[in-house]
């Protein structure tokens, strides 16, 4: 797990800790210094760690002019014991949010495991952002987290896409893509 790097190749562009708005401005990694985990497993410091003790996220871009941000997470999802939909809403999407961030693209292809409570904090996001024409999509999570992910319904508030060569877009031409496809659902 130490070698999962947050994808890099758009640092020229954005970084969150460079970013005044952003609830990682400021921050300041280490690339050999390794003290977060997902059980006993140390991941990459580029990780930012935003209260969770399994999952931790990055954020890889935000554009403030069209509303949205691309977040990568890695680790294990867990609502049912640490409520870290919870945690991920108030300690950082509301912060998005009232900046003015109403689209949300969470690349989830390295969420190993989810493990679901109630869909309170999904609506309340969703509710959040619906009047502004909002969405949230999960980019490639994984078969099993999928399944998990469905069977809770919480694909009513976050649309599930696979895209593999998601990597191979500019930031602003991954939104597009996105945003057309939700415009073509959502109508």
């Amino acid at each position: 797990m130490h070698n999962i790097e947050p994808y890099y190749n758009w640092r020229h562009l954005y970084t969150a800790e460079e970013d005044e708005l952003s609830p990682f401005y400021g921050r300041e990694y280490s690339e050999f210094e390794y003290s977060n985990t997902v059980y006993n497993y140390y991941v990459h410091p580029q990780w930012d760690e935003f209260g969770s003790r399994n999952l931790y996220l990055k954020i890889l871009f935000v554009d403030y002019q069209f509303s949205f941000a691309i977040i990568e997470f890695l680790g294990e999802w867990n609502d049912a014991i640490d409520n870290d939909i919870m945690t991920l809403k108030r300690n950082i999407i509301d912060v998005l949010i009232a900046d003015g961030i109403v689209k949300f693209i969470l690349i989830t292809e390295n969420v190993m495991n989810f493990h679901s409570s109630d869909d309170c904090y999904y609506e309340e996001w969703w509710d959040d952002i619906k009047d502004e024409g909002g969405w949230i999509v999960s980019l490639n999570m994984p078969v099993q987290t999928r399944q998990e992910f469905e069977k809770s319904r919480l694909h009513y508030y976050i649309h599930l896409l696979d895209d593999e060569h998601w990597r191979t877009y500019q930031p602003l031409h991954l939104y597009n893509k996105i945003d057309n496809i939700m415009l073509n659902r959502l109508e």
